[in-house]
């Protein structure tokens, strides 16, 4: 247990994180805070006020060059090359099995140079994928890991872009929603001020150089009192992306979902070619044959990932992907994968937990507007 716990990596805010007193727990390799005063205050902290996250497990790639374009059109399955400058977008990295290798934010500096956000479990997969597709179709484009370099606070909630307004002589409101720009805030340079978060309550996400990262955390900790700011964990991270029905990799899509099925449709596009692009085209046009649902359960009972989803005859009509009990809502929710004729909205679904059939009822996402 020890080997395993020396082998964890360190946020460069990991020392504040324990002085603050926050539960450490290992997360995709790192040595992360699971909460700090408790995951209700936390999350209600963030969809009322403002709450801050140390995000900077997330890995960062640099694609820059004459090809770096069409190398990231074409392992993205979004519209790359509608992008503007100074934009982010949300997208997937399909695999030649039906499948995503990661979800992904990608930023576009210019034409020529982007960066691309990933998830901290991925983050070596992800690189060893990007680079056999580059060499695989020769494109003319340097890529480089930055991911331990780079550190990314999240500021999050209806009062973050009051807050960090006073740290910044950059007019956040004129950044709009997946948008971003670059310049000092906080007497830090080169931070990259993104209009993004995974809470679905509003803030930013702020790209800062290891070593300006205790510096800016404290910073907008001292700023963020007026607005009764605190430091936020995994857990209400967890809870305030499901109550938006957002999803995480590893839970609700991985090597084996379509973005097709799992309602990420939106962001997958057929104008320009991408990677296994037919297999996706044929699942929109004749149909999935499971899709990713989101329920409320009706009978007291938590909804755990792997827990089967049944119908009222016990019959296996699908899985429970998340679930959680939902502080705002005060009730258990959870998403998961059932057949077609289960997916519509108010349809009785059951969830098998401990060999008793929970009764839920499927309801639209978000869970939370």
């Amino acid at each position: 247990m020890s080997t395993e716990l020396n082998a964890l990596k360190q946020t460069a805010l990991y020392d504040k994180h324990v002085s603050l007193g926050a539960k450490m727990v290992p997360f995709a390799g790192y040595d992360m805070p699971l909460q700090y005063t408790g995951l209700a205050p936390e999350h209600h902290a963030v969809r009322n006020s403002v709450g801050m996250f140390d995000v900077s497990h997330m890995g960062e790639f640099s694609v820059k060059g004459n090809d770096a374009e069409a190398l990231v059109s074409w392992i993205c399955s979004n519209s790359i090359r509608k992008m503007v400058d100074m934009q982010a977008q949300y997208n997937c990295m399909p695999n030649n099995e039906g499948g995503i290798v990661d979800d992904l934010i990608v930023y576009r500096w210019s034409a020529t140079d982007y960066t691309l956000v990933v998830n901290a479990s991925n983050i070596a997969k992800d690189w060893d994928w990007i680079m056999s597709q580059k060499e695989a179709k020769g494109f003319d484009c340097e890529l480089e890991d930055q991911s331990d370099d780079i550190s990314l606070l999240a500021v999050q909630g209806p009062n973050a872009i009051k807050l960090l307004q006073k740290l910044t002589d950059i007019d956040l409101s004129a950044i709009e929603f997946y948008h971003f720009d670059a310049g000092s805030l906080g007497g830090c340079d080169d931070v990259v001020i993104s209009n993004t978060g995974y809470t679905g309550s509003g803030g930013f996400e702020l790209y800062v150089w290891n070593t300006d990262a205790n510096t800016l955390w404290d910073v907008i900790m001292e700023a963020g009192k007026e607005f009764d700011i605190i430091p936020c964990g995994l857990a209400s991270r967890d809870t305030l992306r499901l109550e938006k029905g957002y999803c995480l990799y590893g839970n609700d899509i991985n090597d084996t979902t379509s973005p097709i099925e799992a309602g990420l449709g939106w962001i997958t596009k057929f104008d320009e070619p991408f990677v296994n692009q037919a297999y996706h085209q044929d699942i929109k046009t004749n149909g999935a044959s499971r899709k990713l649902v989101g329920f409320e359960m009706v009978e007291r009972g938590i909804p755990r990932q792997h827990y089967e989803l049944v119908d009222a005859n016990g019959n296996v009509i699908g899985e429970v992907t998340s679930g959680t009990q939902s502080p705002t809502l005060d009730k258990a929710i959870g998403m998961g994968y059932v057949t077609p004729e289960f997916a519509k909205t108010g349809s009785e679904i059951y969830v098998q937990v401990r060999n008793k059939s929970i009764k839920a009822v499927v309801a639209k996402l978000p869970f939370v507007g």
